[in-house]
């Protein structure tokens, strides 16, 4: 298995469980419905464990455009892999999304709210200022790639097993951070499945916000740019 499959099995792992859990909680008659945030942050929190663990050695499990520019910026990751890294992770998520719509079908045509159908497979924000909405997504990035960087570092690394911490830094991200925009923190994480959203069939489906997509691509980017900055320049 090369890298950049590794990158894709691994990004579509998450969305799988991610936007499964998101999807389990949010549509009809399905057992967990109605199960709520902390559900949603477990479930999401699980999902970034199995991802990085199961490909941790193989590509280094970024899964995360906002990782893979951070370590490049911090010089622990070649530039050139940069963007075929980052089309692995866009791909990955847009084919887990995909098996989520195929696992919930059923669901979706019977759940009448299309905002929560689009819900399952991408971000919003629970007030609608794209300002405030892109400051949330840049400082909880940011928090996120910081920490990551700490976990990562040779005096801390525990190679695959790096899955358990940093899978508990997304849940205290989801639980404490999450609330103002859904904490996407990870550009594949939210433009994949929208793109999926966008072009499956989904019975009554609203369009996919696209006048909001670019906060959660833009805002994770720049969090992790200025995380590894300020980690580079500052704190080693």
């Amino acid at each position: 298995m090369t890298p950049f499959v590794g990158e894709f099995i691994g990004t579509a792992l998450v969305m799988v469980f991610g936007d499964g859990v998101v999807g389990n909680v949010l549509l009809s008659k399905t057992k967990g419905n109605n199960g709520g945030w902390i559900v949603i942050t477990f479930g999401w929190a699980m999902a970034v464990f199995v991802g990085v663990y199961s490909v941790a050695a193989v590509s280094g499990a970024h899964l995360n455009p906002a990782v893979t520019l951070a370590l490049a910026i911090i010089g622990k990751f070649p530039w050139g892999d940069v963007m075929p890294y980052i089309i692995a992770q866009l791909t990955g998520g847009f084919t887990g999304a995909i098996l989520v719509w195929l696992l919930y079908r059923k669901h979706f045509n019977i759940t009448e709210s299309a905002e929560l159908k689009l819900a399952v497979f991408c971000t919003g924000p629970a007030i609608r200022d794209r300002f405030d909405n892109l400051v949330s997504e840049v400082v909880a990035t940011f928090i996120f790639i910081l920490a990551v960087l700490f976990i990562v570092s040779p005096q801390t690394s525990l190679g695959a097993l790096d899955a358990l911490p940093v899978a508990l830094l997304v849940l205290a991200v989801g639980l404490s951070l999450g609330g103002s925009t859904g904490y996407a923190i990870n550009p594949a994480r939210d433009i994949g499945p929208r793109i999926a959203h966008s072009l499956l069939p989904i019975k009554n489906k609203r369009d996919s916000d696209w006048s909001y997509a670019w906060v959660p691509i833009v805002g994770p980017l720049i969090g992790g740019a200025l995380a590894a900055i300020v980690f580079k320049y500052l704190l080693q």
